[in-house]
């Protein structure tokens, strides 16, 4: 959880302002404001009818039902995909809220990429100081089979030391046993399996494809086994963020998230694929967010290729900063959908990323009106479009 006094924000409400801000620059949508559509009668009657029909192995998981539930009826309004955010209010011990975004709609890793390079761009704005990214991979549920009944295995092994309590979930769910194991800090929980291990050549390739957009962009991660969930939620790649208490010194995790196919598909009746981001902040003070209405942008970025796609981040980011605001539709693989997109937005230039100007770390900044073109070093952009 954010701690407020450990950012330059004075009360919940600036914190989501500044928040949603920068999210909504990158195109994500209120999910609460976004149209909805309900299955039919015979799909819904195989609806899961409750929370009490799924294993949570982690506190963070529950409001994920009711989102993931929401994102499935605006599917079939919105087949293309969609950039969403949503606010979840939280009344335990220490009232919270939490500013969850979610993607879409593709099963690119650009999806879980820039949620990282959002939240990131939040933390900075809101002054939160060194922070540490954790990222594992649990794979589909085909190939974590071995992977959960290999840690059921373990877990008996070590039985004894296991609280009462836990013991009867070692059996019915030892992937959730696991993970609080892991939050209890039981020796035992390090040695244990490890996920990543169990991977099929396609899902290590699909993993390191993650990776490589973290790295391009200049993001740093560390490879952690022990950021798990329950596979009712998810699969393929999970991440944390976590900062130091400054006082204690102590791990605070700031924001959890992964890929959620499994959920949302349940509540869609067919794949679909999705992922997302839940930032949790201490609730103290005002706590409606402000949404300062944003200017209609006059540009729209395209790509065309994964190289240029890894690259983009940078670049939007680098617009955010210089107050530049932008469309694009990272969702999109082809760079037609993308041009019949900008066309029907009216965008009167349109800035192009390909294979050589992402070799050449230029942009071609296109006018529509008159089809002349230039290419413009990255560095420049900013200026140049000033």
């Amino acid at each position: 959880m954010i701690l407020l006094k450990n950012t330059q924000h004075a009360s919940t409400a600036d914190f989501l302002s500044s928040a949603i801000q920068i999210a909504e620059f990158y195109g994500f949508q209120p999910l609460d404001e976004m149209k909805t559509t309900r299955a039919n009668a015979e799909k819904r009657k195989t609806a899961p009818k409750s929370e009490t029909e799924f294993t949570y192995a982690r506190r963070e998981e529950r409001p994920l039902t009711s989102s993931a539930r929401r994102c499935a009826s605006c599917v079939r309004t919105s087949p293309e995909g969609f950039l969403a955010w949503r606010t979840v209010t939280s009344t335990g011990s220490i009232p919270s809220v939490s500013l969850e975004l979610h993607v879409v709609g593709t099963p690119s890793s650009i999806a879980e990429a820039m949620l990282l390079v959002v939240s990131n761009a939040i933390a900075d704005e809101a002054g939160i100081g060194e922070r540490s990214l954790f990222i594992n991979n649990i794979g589909s549920h085909e190939s974590s089979n071995r992977y959960v009944r290999d840690v059921g295995t373990y877990l008996k092994k070590h039985i004894e030391t296991i609280s009462p309590t836990l013991r009867p979930r070692t059996v019915e769910d030892p992937l959730g046993a696991l993970v609080q194991l892991i939050e209890r800090g039981h020796p035992a929980a390090p040695r244990a399996p490890q996920a990543m291990e169990y991977l099929t050549e396609e899902e290590r390739r699909r993993f390191w494809d993650f990776l490589e957009y973290l790295e391009v962009h200049g993001l740093p991660y560390e490879l952690s086994p022990q950021i798990l969930g329950s596979r009712d939620f998810w699969a393929h790649s999970l991440y944390e963020i976590a900062t130091l208490d400054p006082e204690t010194g102590g791990r605070i995790t700031i924001a959890f998230g992964g890929r959620y196919d499994p959920i949302v598909s349940r509540f869609a009746f067919e794949h679909v694929p999705a992922a997302m981001i839940s930032i949790n902040c201490e609730s103290r003070g005002k706590a409606r967010e402000k949404r300062p209405s944003r200017g209609i942008p006059a540009m729209y970025f395209a790509h065309l290729g994964p190289e240029a796609r890894r690259r983009t981040l940078t670049v939007l980011e680098m617009l955010r900063k210089a107050e530049i605001p932008v469309h694009q539709s990272l969702l999109f693989d082809k760079i037609g959908e993308q041009i019949a997109r900008a066309t029907q937005l009216g965008s009167p230039y349109i800035l192009i990323m390909g294979y050589k100007e992402a070799m050449e770390n230029t942009v071609l900044v296109r006018e529509v009106a008159t089809n002349s073109q230039e290419a413009v070093p990255v560095t420049e952009l900013p200026g140049y479009l000033k």
